[in-house]
């Protein structure tokens, strides 16, 4: 009896211990697995996807130019003189026939007011003609005097008006010289440049002030010769300027030069950009592209299209796993850097980008957000 109790004894206690060693392999075959699964799911930063977005995508050739006014005028000295004074200055807005600058005009108002009284002297002796040919008339008519008296004042009384309209003449002129010693301004706008200060002695014909209507620019810029097949008039026009860094801006073409430059075998256009809050001033070098064929649609960066096989592909996140799904392009936009996807993806996609791409499909992914110092908008 003891044997048999000793030999029970002993066969409970080996399959205790098989339980445990079962329990203990099972436990290691779990946190194996766990292991596994979290060793088999990968950290990608968000700098490295994409998102499928719905928008406009433009194809069209590039170009690069100036941004100039629209409307600008030179104010020139239309007479000879002293600058007496100057009331407008650089970056002043100024109305259209508004005073800039008084030229000296006291040698000119004697010349005025000389020719003024010539007028009334002429006027004086027309009058005189006049009454003396109505008299001669009547005696004529009465065959007091001879045909030949009546033809001497008939000429008195002529040559008297002609004096009169060249007196008139002489102070209009006179006029005219006196009003050109005010310098107004030919358009409302700016003043870009002030030529001049109050002593200094100006010649007709010398520039005074510049003038600029900041409302409306125009863009002059050149495309390529063998891509004028894409350009017409109307045709918008999108470009960045160096004075505004990460900004866009549209105008539209108004006009196509009908020739090509022999040197460098490029067409200048022109094209019409509206600056109703004067942002844009001229100078600024301009780039950008003609929009020849623009489309709106589901885009996605050009740097998420593998095109390495015959069927372009992307690596798309669904339910936190990789996939590879073929899709069909449509145009590309060179600008943005952008192409149109027709199908395979949808809106909202996550896509992969960069070195995420040689990621395998079927691989599970975790997108880490940015740090918090580091999101958009902190500052950091």
């Amino acid at each position: 009896m003891r044997f048999v109790r000793s030999k029970n004894v002993a066969t409970g206690l080996l399959a205790a211990s098989a339980l445990l060693a079962l329990g203990a392999c099972k436990k290691g075959t779990a946190e194996a697995d766990a292991a596994s699964a979290k060793a088999a799911t990968m950290t990608i930063g968000t700098e490295n996807i994409a998102v499928v977005t719905v928008g406009d995508v433009m194809t069209g050739p590039s170009l690069s130019g100036a941004i100039l006014p629209e409307r600008e005028a030179t104010v020139r000295a239309q007479v000879a003189g002293s600058v007496l004074q100057t009331y407008a200055d650089q970056g002043q807005r100024v109305g259209g026939g508004q005073l800039l600058a008084q030229i000296d005009a006291s040698g000119l108002q004697d010349a005025f007011l000389s020719a003024r009284s010539g007028v009334t002297s002429a006027a004086n002796g027309a009058d005189v003609a006049s009454r003396e040919l109505a008299r001669s008339q009547k005696l004529f008519a009465a065959g007091a005097i001879a045909e030949r008296d009546l033809e001497q004042s008939r000429r008195a009384s002529i040559a008297a008006n002609a004096s009169l309209a060249d007196a008139r003449a002489r102070l209009a002129n006179a006029q005219r010289q006196l009003n050109n010693t005010r310098v107004v301004s030919l358009i409302s706008g700016v003043v870009s440049e002030r030529q001049v200060t109050a002593g200094d002695v100006v010649q007709p014909g010398a520039a005074m002030f510049t003038v600029v209507d900041p409302s409306s620019m125009r863009l002059e810029a050149s495309i390529p010769a063998d891509e004028l097949s894409s350009v017409h008039v109307g045709l918008p026009v999108t470009f960045t300027v160096n004075g505004y860094p990460g900004r866009s801006f549209t105008g539209r073409v108004t006009r196509v030069n009908p020739t090509a430059d022999p040197s460098t075998r490029q067409v200048r256009i022109i094209a019409s950009i509206p600056n109703s809050n004067g942002q844009l001033v001229g100078g600024l070098f301009a780039t950008g592209r003609l929009a020849s064929q623009t489309r709106n649609g589901l885009t996605a960066p050009v740097a998420a299209i593998d095109l390495r096989s015959n069927q372009p592909a992307v690596m798309r996140v669904r339910q936190g796993k990789v996939e590879r799904v073929p899709v069909q392009l449509g145009i590309r936009d060179e600008g943005a850097e952008k192409v149109e996807i027709k199908s395979g993806v949808q809106a909202g996609d996550t896509l992969l980008l960069g070195a995420a791409q040689g990621i395998s499909a079927g691989t599970v992914v975790n997108v880490s957000a940015p740090p918090a110092d580091k999101a958009p908008g902190s500052g950091g």
